[in-house]
C-alpha cells in the first residue's frame, strides 16, 4: 500500500532532505526509521528537497509498503524511533495514482527575519538576524516586480539548469515587533530562487539597491552582480498544496 506522509522537521542537524552518503539526511533517517519498522527497504519520495539548514512545517512524502498496519501505529512506531527534530504529524493511505512530488501544484515557504540591534539565544537557527533597520516599504515596492509567471534566471541556483519560468502566485512581507516575515507561494521554487529573492530583498531594505534595481535584475537574466543568497536558518516549508 502506498502511505502518505506529513513531515515536520528542524532543519539544523540535516545536510538537507536528499540522501547522501556519509551525511544525515532528512529523508535518511526516515528510510531508516521505516525500514526497521516495516523490515524492508523503504524508499520515501518527498514534494521536494530542501537545503541544508532548511526546515519544513509540512513537508509531504509518500512511500510503498507491503506490511498492512494501522496508520496511526504507523504514525506512532516512527515518532518513537525517530530523532527528535524529524516528526511525523500525519499518517494516511495515499488516493488512488498519488505521487508527492508530481502531484504538487503549489508549494508555500516563509522567511524570517529577526530585525534588531540584539541577535536571539532561542531562535538562532530559525531566524536571520539583521541588524541594520529595514524600509518594508522599499522592500514591498521591490517584491512587486517578482510577482506573477515571470523567467527567474537571476534568482536560481547557478547549477540548476530547470526550466526557469515560475509563477510567483504571493510574495507578502510583513512585520510584527522585531520580526519580518516574507511568504512566497509559487507552483514551484528553483534552487535557492527564495534565499536568492530574500537576499536581494534585504539589501532594497538596507538602502543598498532601491526597488527599482529589483526589476532590473530581474529582467538581466543573469547572477552576475547579484546580492548574495540569505541564509538558510530563517527558511521554512510550510505547505505543498495539491
Amino acid at each position: 500500500m502506498r502511505l502518505l506522509l506529513k513531515i515536520e522537521y528542524d532543519g539544523t542537524g540535516f545536510h538537507g532532505w536528499q540522501v547522501q552518503p556519509n551525511v544525515r539526511t532528512v529523508q535518511g533517517v526516515l528510510e531508516d526509521a521505516m525500514g526497521r519498522m516495516m523490515a524492508e527497504s523503504v524508499r520515501i519520495i518527498g514534494s521536494g528537497r530542501t537545503d541544508a539548514g532548511v526546515h519544513a512545517l509540512g513537508q509531504v512524502a509518500h512511500c510503498d509498503v507491503t506490511r498492512n498496519i494501522p496508520t496511526d501505529n504507523i504514525r506512532r512506531g516512527l515518532n518513537s524511533i525517530l530523532p527528535q527534530d524529524v516528526r511525523i504529524l500525519e499518517c494516511s493511505h495515499a488516493p488512488e495514482g498519488f505521487h508527492a512530488q508530481f502531484r504538487a501544484v503549489r508549494k508555500r515557504y516563509t522567511y524570517e527575519i529577526l530585525n534588531r540591534q540584539n541577535p536571539t539565544a532561542l531562535n538562532r537557527n530559525r531566524v536571520w538576524h539583521i541588524q541594520h533597520p529595514l524600509d518594508l516599504d522599499a522592500m514591498v515596492k521591490g517584491a512587486g516586480y517578482l510577482k506573477g509567471k515571470k523567467d527567474f534566471t537571476s534568482f536560481k541556483s547557478t547549477g540548476d539548469n530547470k526550466t526557469t519560468v515560475r509563477d510567483l502566485k504571493d510574495l507578502s512581507i510583513t512585520r510584527e515587533g522585531d520580526l519580518v516575515t516574507m511568504v512566497f507561494e509559487a507552483d514551484g521554487f528553483l534552487k535557492y530562487m527564495v534565499r536568492n529573492i530574500v537576499g536581494a530583498l534585504t539589501w532594497v531594505g538596507v538602502g543598498r539597491m532601491s526597488p527599482e534595481d529589483i526589476k532590473t535584475l530581474l529582467e538581466a537574466k543573469t547572477r552576475k552582480d547579484a546580492p548574495k543568497k540569505a541564509p538558510p536558518q530563517g527558511l521554512t516549508l510550510e505547505r505543498v498544496y495539491y
